[in-house]
């Protein structure tokens, strides 16, 4: 119990640090560009929150808040910030007025920081790779649900999916990434009914499909639409428990299944259903181990306290895991790609894709939580890391007041009228857009924290722990056979 314990809190520290370092580089890109440009800087703070640690060192504040979540640099000769940053305690000080392009150095600077971070994360990612799943990489159905969109248009378990109503497709999950998978496609089509191409057995079909979003529960985000199919995967042992019928088998953790009882198996909800078919009678497997393949044959049996037969294996749900090694500007330019669809998806009122399947910053550490869970973890967040930097930065550049696009906005209008823009005018527009964006904020935290409640709802559910305290009594006579 102490040893989980100590691990959770590790993982949460690794979350803080990393996430907040991708913060305070940000910042640090204003700070370093405004004391170069000799513009004031009054605070650098780390943390929002009443202040946890404050010391002043050359006419600069730093400090560390109380909500580890972010950070800022107040420059008042920026634009005031009262709403965000909090009051100022030199308000008798009469600052001269920053020129237009110090602004602009000032602002681009953080965004071309995280840039910077970026592209240091992805010489790491070049270097060590990214680890990636048989699903993310296939167009290939391993299995279609029963009843679904894709079950009543005819499609079947084996068949290529070649393009979504008319855009080619090299995936079935996954968001953003130049438009190239199933998921994406279906999510940003309003049409009710999307044709799709597919090949099976050498020859190309199309199928017109009515995708269907699941039940919304409670203040959950409305789901997007899906046409129900799981992408190719060999069924994979993550973990298989002692004297089960898998353990007396012999089976072992990493082993593949790629037959059962003469089916090929592209998906795990396959064999769940041929194991179910045979209740409980002998099942053939063929199981692959490093480069051989060999068959085992394994009775179900039913564990202590339930009624269905099982196995006795926990699959890994990621299936063969790869490594590749993209080069830096791959990566960014990737990022970029993504970030750009998916912000175009949010506009286009004819998309399912809104605001509130962005995420914020409780949504992207509970990300980076699931990611340091995983044996891969390090590698698979810096990975991530280089998706959110070219995020941020592109965010931040968006013309809004507020955000560092809105400052080098406000600055092009200055320098085209040749005057300042009114000191009241200047507030009134950053103390609104301000508002707006913590709104937009809250907003979006709210179905971050939604998706905190509902997984440690499913995490206690009887078929979670089902899983984990799955027992056996020992076969008769049985001992661990040796494939």
């Amino acid at each position: 119990m102490l040893l989980s314990i100590l691990k959770v809190l590790g993982i949460l520290l690794e979350v803080v640090l990393l996430f907040n370092l991708l913060i305070v580089v940000h910042e640090l890109g204003h700070f370093l560009a405004a004391r170069w440009r000799g513009l004031k800087v009054e605070k650098f703070a780390i943390w929002f929150g009443k202040p946890l640690w404050s010391k002043t060192i050359g006419g600069v504040e730093y400090r560390l808040g109380s909500i580890p979540a972010g950070g800022f640099v107040a420059i008042p000769q920026l634009a005031p910030m009262e709403a965000i940053e909090g009051k100022t305690d030199e308000k008798g000080e009469v600052l001269p007025a920053a020129r237009p392009l110090d602004k602009i150095i000032v602002a681009i600077a953080g965004p071309a920081a995280s840039l910077g971070l970026a592209f240091l994360f992805a010489c790491i990612v070049w270097i060590i790779g990214r680890p990636v799943s048989q699903a993310e990489t296939t167009n290939v159905i391993g299995y279609v649900v029963e009843g679904g969109p894709a079950a009543k248009a005819g499609l079947k378990g084996g068949d290529r999916i070649l393009a979504v109503n008319g855009h080619p497709v090299t995936r079935i999950t996954g968001m953003g990434r130049m438009g190239d998978s199933v998921a994406w496609n279906i999510a940003v089509t309003a049409a009710p009914v999307i044709p799709v191409r597919f090949e099976r057995n050498g020859k190309e079909q199309i199928v017109e499909v009515e995708p269907v979003a699941e039940e919304r529960h409670g203040w959950s985000r409305k789901p997007l639409r899906q046409i129900q199919v799981i992408p190719a995967m060999t069924p994979m042992v993550a973990r298989v428990f002692p004297n089960s019928p898998a353990a007396e088998a012999g089976l072992q953790r990493g082993d593949l299944v790629l037959e059962a009882n003469g089916t090929k198996l592209l998906s795990q909800p396959a064999l769940a259903e041929i194991l179910s078919a045979t209740k409980g009678a002998p099942v053939n497997l063929v199981i692959r181990r490093g480069t051989s393949e060999f068959p085992v044959t394994i009775t179900p049996r039913v564990p202590v306290g339930e009624k269905q037969p099982r196995i006795g294996i926990q699959w890994d749900e990621r299936g063969i895991i790869t490594l590749i090694h993209p080069d830096p500007f791959t990566q960014i330019k990737s990022s970029l790609l993504t970030m750009w669809e998916t912000i175009s998806a949010v506009t286009d009122r004819h998309s399912d894709v809104s605001v509130q399947q962005l995420s914020g910053p409780v949504g992207i550490m509970r990300i980076y939580y699931l990611l340091f869970q995983s044996p891969m973890g390090w590698q698979l967040a810096f990975w991530f890391s280089v998706v959110l930097n070219v995020n941020l930065a592109v965010m931040n550049l968006l013309p809004f007041p507020v955000l560092d696009g809105g400052h080098i906005l406000l600055a092009l209008i200055e320098w085209l009228c040749g005057h300042p823009i009114h000191q009241k005018t200047l507030e009134v527009v950053q103390t609104t857009f301000a508002m707006l964006l913590i709104g937009t904020m809250l907003y979006i935290s709210f179905f971050d924290v939604s998706d905190l409640v509902a997984g440690r709802k499913s995490a206690l559910s009887p078929a979670g722990k089902a899983v984990e305290t799955m027992t056996f009594t020992p076969a008769p006579g049985a001992a661990p056979a040796k494939p």
